[in-house]
């Protein structure tokens, strides 16, 4: 069946060993994963290819869009052609009571992978978002329960995204979070970004499918820690220039020409966990940064934590401060150090006319002529003195008058 499509048993042996890597084995485990794959997938060709539902929550259906278009023609690629994509609010090409029949006949005999795609909203008894007929989180919760895995695409399936950014209208939250609190227990992998790099759905579909979802190596977020293990400041090609401290600071500028680092200018690549700078987008031809455009750190969701996403926390994108937020109210902290800066300058000025409205600033003020401490410890004296005559007032006070000076 592969060589029918064109790959022959070296090149699949070789992804077998790559997926081996990438799954925290040594790439000598690549005969067991071969032997996965026979048995799980193409053993599965004649006529049962794998299911998987697509289901969309608060989405604006970009990580649908960025995956349809990849074209990668790798062995990935063929082993996705095993899927059977069961339902899609986007992609498939049944509609209404047909389609719901198709995904309700997945969901009864189970053994299927999940991924869901967008917030998760709950507001309203979850009516934020209905779908034929049914509240959204209806149709989460149904599919999950039965799923082999849920894939939550997109830092929307993440942790909420857009939606769970103030004021949070709908209460949109992370699929994670919400199927926690439902007492489902299906593992979830979260694949964040906006959208989600397709080469990263298409490496954990494949990971899952061979090897299952409990031999995917996940970080504390539920990520594919060999994915988003590392910043992408410590892959990004511009890092040179950020040690030698060369930055960019304005759009068109001659540095921006030459390449400098666009951290600067807001970039938040060293604190975004992704791999886009190995990978890269549209088939590994470019990305952000390399196109010139700071990363807006769309990989960051925390899962735990709905207000610790990436929207929240990075924006407003070009500028190097995130926003404070005190209730309702947002401001950045520069603004913040510009306003105590001036009331401190003008408490300064009022200071000064009123030292000068009360005289203190006429004249003077009279200095000690002999430090105190040198006129009580002459033996042990710091300064040196001329000659000096006593004045009635100085020797009452205990000080002397400097004569000549």
């Amino acid at each position: 069946m592969l060589e029918s499509r064109g790959v022959t048993r070296r090149r699949f042996m070789e992804f077998c060993g790559a997926l081996a890597v990438a799954a925290g084995l040594s790439s000598a485990a690549a005969p067991k994963v071969a032997e996965a794959v026979e048995e799980s997938l193409i053993g599965r060709a004649k006529g049962k290819l794998y299911p998987v539902l697509w289901i969309e929550g608060a989405s604006c259906t970009g990580c649908t869009e960025s995956f349809a278009q990849l074209e990668t023609p790798d062995v990935g690629t063929v082993v996705l052609e095993l899927l059977s994509l069961n339902y899609s609010d986007v992609l498939s090409a049944g509609a209404g009571e047909s389609l719901e029949k198709a995904k309700e006949q997945t969901i009864a005999a189970g053994d299927y992978l999940l991924v869901y795609e967008g917030a998760v909203v709950e507001r309203w008894e979850g009516n934020a978002l209905r779908v034929a007929g049914l509240p959204g989180v209806h149709h989460l919760e149904e599919a999950a329960e039965n799923a082999r895995a849920v894939v939550a695409l997109g830092s929307c399936a993440v942790n909420g995204g857009w939606m769970s950014a103030a004021p949070n209208a709908a209460g949109a939250t992370g699929v994670m979070a919400y199927l926690k609190k439902k007492g489902i227990h299906t593992p979830v992998i979260n694949v964040p970004g906006c959208p989600a790099n397709p080469e990263h759905l298409m490496a954990v579909l494949t990971e899952v499918l061979m090897l299952g979802p409990n031999h995917l190596q996940l970080d504390g977020h539920n990520r594919p820690a060999q994915i988003f293990g590392q910043t992408v400041h410590d892959n990004c090609e511009r890092r040179g220039h950020f040690e030698n401290g060369e930055f960019v600071y304005k759009f068109g500028s001659k540095e921006e020409e030459l390449g400098y680092c666009l951290y600067a200018l807001g970039c938040r690549g060293p604190q975004t966990n992704s791999n886009c700078g190995v990978v890269m987008w549209n088939n590994r031809r470019s990305w952000c940064v390399q196109a010139g455009a700071p990363c807006i750190g769309c990989c960051e969701a925390n899962p735990h934590n709905i207000e610790d996403n990436w929207v929240e926390v990075n924006t407003p994108f070009i500028a190097r401060h995130r926003d404070l937020r005190v209730g309702n109210w947002m401001i950045q902290p520069d603004l913040i150090a510009f306003g105590v800066t001036g009331a401190l300058a003008a408490a300064l000025v009022v200071h000064g006319f009123g030292m000068k409205k009360a005289g203190r600033m006429d004249g003077g003020a009279d200095f000690e002529p002999k430090r105190t401490w040198d006129a009580k410890h002459p033996d042990k004296a710091i300064g040196q003195y001329d000659e000096v005559v006593e004045t009635p007032a100085a020797s009452a006070a205990g000080q002397t008058k400097n004569e000549g000076r």
